[in-house]
Parts: C-alpha cells; structure tokens; sequence
C-alpha cells in the first residue's frame, strides 16, 4: 500500500497521477505497486510538482513498519533518530 499527497501541483500531475492511482479525497491518492513502479510514480511527481509540495507513504520492512518521501516548500522535513524516521516542523518565517 501507498500513499501520496500533493498540494498546489499543476492539473497535468493530478491526472498523471489518477491514471495510477485512486484519488480518494482532493490530492489523496492511494494503490499498491511494486517498488518499481512506486519509484516510476514518484520520478513523475519529482517532474511535475512546479511550485507545490508532496509526500509518498509506503508499507516497508522497517522498525515503523513503512517509510516515505518528502519534496517540495514544506515546513515538515524528515529527520532520522536513532534509526527512527520522524519530522521535523519548522515554524512559520514570516515576521
């Protein structure tokens, strides 16, 4: 099982997206790949995310028992601890 979440990317990605996956609330797109495919998917939100942000959650043979990715102007980095994947919340910059 995986999971992506993108905000403010462009129609041409939503699309790309819905023809692999199933979008099950604005942005929230759902299915079940293998690792190569998963990567496929990935390497297209890498290309046509422009301005927006994403993250892709998948079922991986970890402590946690998944693992993800982030990309994009997000104020939530991951960080490892101590083997752990956890993140990080920067606060709001504006002054």
């Amino acid at each position: 099982m995986m999971v992506v979440v993108i905000s403010n990317a462009p129609p041409r990605l939503r699309g790309r997206l819905a023809a692999w996956l199933v979008e099950v609330r604005a942005g929230v797109y759902v299915g079940d790949y293998s690792t190569r495919t998963r990567e496929m998917i990935w390497e297209q939100v890498l290309t046509g995310l422009d301005q927006g942000d994403a993250v892709m959650v998948w079922k991986a043979p970890t402590d946690q028992g998944y693992d993800f990715l982030t990309t994009g102007k997000n104020r939530r980095v991951p960080v490892d601890f101590d083997g752990l994947k956890l993140v990080s919340f920067f606060g709001d910059k504006r002054s």
